[in-house]
């Protein structure tokens, strides 16, 4: 990993503007390093001078008369924090002005010809990493808060960068340095009357560390989906109510709705949250077979487009007409599904006994609905939702990305090879080669043996300014 320079005066100031583009009510710029606070009072005219987590009403003025006062464009207010105690334990200073891109940039470009640097995308979060004051799970939540587009998914980041993962971590990485102790100790020590561990023991602390890691790799199914969200493919026969019900999920008329089948020609898409979790529902063209050129060239293209949203799609509903005995089309479609992760809508229930369309399929929960007068959707919603999260309830210190699932499912390779070498009597410095394996691998969770290369990309994600 790498290390953060020794001397202060090495690192350079860097500074960026850190709201969004565009106009806004406030717009801020922010610099960081030893020069921030130099540079920022020479930035705009200070009222009273800096003074750490204070902050200072001052003049931003025009370019063409640097010091009269009567060009002043804007007002801003101006806070310092001082090094170690700023976001990235630098000295670090916010200007925050009306948000007007003519204001920002003027400042900016003011700061970068006073010495400053132009910030690289995650920067700021980055120089936070390799001061210490964040590991790289806490790094990637501030990533994940600022992208959140639930509430589940901004609590989620939040815990995260609270340390709810590394907390969960530290008991586990504690347990195995004090097993790769006990086994170096064995065999520097061999000579001075210290025990070498019995197989029985190493067995023992392995299958101690293996339940925690195991549960915690579990957790990645659901941490993925808050983090991500997934899809569900609404398909059926034409005229079965799909786009009805599409609608009432979205609780809006987002999809065309008529009487006469094969309205939707195209995949018509739209993310929704349901408890927090992001999904994205797809309403499909109808799915029915026809002689060829029976069927309008689009509405073909549109059935070849269903059938790929149901192939790819995490989940899928399939919706029945109440009204309506069930087709060939129907029937391979409930075959289709069976491993997968879905359910049954019966629809059109007002206007007809909702038959059970599904008994020869048990492996699906069919749901009885009406799209005209929303009976059993919110019904539907929880059954969704059920389906998509599995039951689960929401747990502190998920994995919620690739990298921290590789890291545990490493470090869980690792162990098993541990425990077959220790099972197989195989010398402990053996052991202790597997054994420091699944030390990397849980370090490099939180960022203490990360190479420069993955840091560089997961920072490069961030936007500029954070």
């Amino acid at each position: 990993m790498a290390e953060p320079p020794a001397n202060p005066e090495s690192v350079d100031t860097i500074a960026a503007i850190s709201t969004p583009p565009g106009r806004g009510g406030i717009g801020i710029v922010r610099l960081s390093g030893p020069q921030a606070a130099s540079i920022a009072a020479q930035l705009v005219r200070l009222r009273q001078p800096l003074e750490h987590t204070r902050a200072r009403l001052a003049d931003v003025l025009d370019d063409s008369e640097w010091f009269d006062a009567s060009n002043r464009i804007d007002e801003a207010l101006v806070t310092s924090f001082a090094a170690p105690n700023s976001y990235t334990a630098e000295d670090l200073v916010e200007i925050a002005a009306h948000g007007s891109p003519v204001v920002l940039e003027l400042l900016l470009r003011r700061a970068l010809a006073l010495g400053a640097r132009l910030a690289e995308p995650g920067e700021f979060t980055q120089r936070a990493f390799l001061s210490g004051r964040l590991d790289l799970t806490q790094a990637e939540a501030v990533r994940d808060l600022i992208d959140a587009q639930t509430l589940t998914q901004a609590r989620q980041a939040a815990s995260q960068m609270g340390g709810a993962l590394s907390h969960r971590v530290a008991p586990i990485k504690q347990s195995l340095v004090e097993l790769i102790a006990l086994l170096e100790a064995g065999i520097d020590f061999a000579e001075d009357d210290v025990d070498v561990t019995p197989p029985a023991e190493i067995a023992r602390r392995i299958d101690e560390l293996v339940g925690p890691l195991d549960a915690l790799e579990a957790s990645f199914a659901r941490g993925r989906i808050v983090h991500d969200g997934l899809t569900l493919a609404i398909v059926g026969r034409p005229n079965a109510g799909k786009s009805s019900l599409f609608n009432r999920l979205v609780e809006r008329d987002r999809a065309i709705v008529t009487a006469m089948p094969g309205t939707t020609r195209d995949l018509v898409t739209e993310r929704i949250s349901l408890a927090g979790i992001p999904l994205e529902l797809v309403d499909t063209a109808g799915l029915r077979e026809a002689p060829r050129g029976y069927l309008e060239e689009a509405e073909q293209i549109g059935i070849t487009r269903s059938r790929e949203a149901f192939a790819d799609a995490a989940l899928v509903l399939i919706v029945l007409d109440a009204t309506q005995p069930l087709n060939d089309e129907e029937r391979a479609l409930l075959a289709a599904v069976e491993g997968r992760p879905a359910l049954v809508a019966i629809n059109k229930s007002d206007l007809a006994a909702a038959e059970d369309h599904t008994s020869a399929w048990p492996h699906i929960a069919a749901h009885p609905t009406s799209a005209l007068t929303g009976e059993g959707i919110p019904a539907l919603r929880d059954r969704i939702l059920a389906l998509a999260t599995g039951g689960a309830a929401l747990e502190p210190g998920l994995l919620t990305n690739l990298r921290q699932h590789k890291a545990v499912t490493t470090t869980l390779a690792a162990l098993t090879d541990a425990a077959n070498a220790n099972a197989t009597s195989i010398p402990h410095e053996m052991i202790l080669l597997d054994l420091y394996r699944a030390l990397w691998a849980l370090d490099s969770l939180t960022g203490q043996t990360t190479s420069d290369d993955i840091l560089n990309l997961i920072f490069s994600t961030f936007c500029i300014g954070k």
